[in-house]
């Protein structure tokens, strides 16, 4: 009868939970102590609420909710092995940081996977010469110094993703190093009916906004490319045929207003010259700066031309 009620509360406080949050994270609790779970839950008071149950139960509650929650479908494949859930509505980066900040330093375990290399460093041991046989064995790189053992190179002794050795583990505990720290990970986020990994979040706005506009571009030049039109490629479209259109009437007797200044401008350039602002000056000056106005009257010619395709274009 007990265990039955337990489910049930189980139950409704898991769908209570589902009810209330938006947002979960599917944690690895793989080596967190009790401390750090307590630590962890103080740390997301108010923000979020961790929930822990065996894999079958929590299976089988989300099943049995799946009438009322659809959408939680997708967090099933993603409940195996050592998980919890934290629920929240808050921001996701922030409950991260919160969830993950809590790490602990342990000393290497006779059997356990490093997460990471494990390096023994050069340096003098304060060990007595009677143990260099103990470091020979593990290929660890010796001295004797001043009556002590130092070590005189750096040595990876235990690579990530291996099992630590019940010798690697005697000789990281007797250095005093414990190489690696333990606390809840973040193994998927459910967010609104998504389930993503939590390298997603690093993801900022910047970065979507580059990569939509870089694959509106894409998709751009290949409708310009295929000649079948799309939302993004309209616009080209419409500029190049009017260039076209453009060309064939400078070419041909065919025109429109603004067309008619154009051909005007080109075919009569000195009437939009402007007047040399020198001409009043005595005579040697204006035969001085003769050249200098000519280029002058040039380069505003070439303005003014470039005016004539901004009012087309207008």
């Amino acid at each position: 009868m007990g265990a039955k009620t337990n489910k049930r509360e189980y139950f409704e406080k898991l769908k209570g939970l589902l009810e209330t949050y938006k947002s979960i994270f599917v944690v690895t609790v793989d080596n967190v102590s009790s401390q750090q779970m307590h630590e962890i839950r103080a740390s997301l008071r108010g923000q979020g609420v961790v929930l822990m149950g065996k894999n079958t139960m929590v299976r089988r509650a989300i099943r049995v909710l799946l009438t009322d929650f659809p959408e939680y479908e997708r967090l099933l494949p993603h409940v195996r092995g050592n998980v919890g859930f934290v629920f929240t509505n808050a921001d996701l980066k922030d409950v991260r940081e919160k969830i993950i900040s809590n790490k602990v330093a342990a000393p290497a375990r006779a059997g356990a996977i490093a997460p990471l290399d494990v390096f023994v460093p050069a340096g003098n041991t304060g060990m007595e010469p009677g143990k260099t046989s103990f470091f020979q064995a593990l290929g660890v790189p010796t001295k004797i110094a001043r009556g002590t053992i130092e070590i005189t190179t750096d040595l990876k002794l235990v690579e990530a993703g291996n099992k630590v050795g019940a010798s690697e583990a005697t000789l990281l505990n007797m250095l005093n190093i414990s190489p690696f720290t333990y606390g809840m990970g973040i193994a998927q986020v459910y967010d609104n009916g998504q389930v993503f990994p939590p390298s997603v979040l690093d993801i900022d706005e910047k970065q979507l906004l580059d990569s939509f506009l870089s694959a509106v571009k894409t998709i751009a030049t290949i409708s310009l490319a295929a000649n079948y039109p799309t939302l993004p490629s309209v616009v080209h479209s419409l500029v190049n045929s009017y260039k076209k259109a453009i060309a064939v009437a400078l070419g041909t007797e065919y025109s429109w207003d603004e067309i008619d200044e154009l051909k005007d401008r080109i075919a009569n350039p000195d009437a939009y010259a402007s007047a040399d602002p020198g001409a009043g000056s005595g005579a040697a000056a204006a035969e001085d700066s003769k050249p200098e106005a000519k280029e002058e009257e040039k380069e505003e010619e070439e303005s003014e031309d470039e005016g004539g395709f901004g009012d087309l274009f207008g």
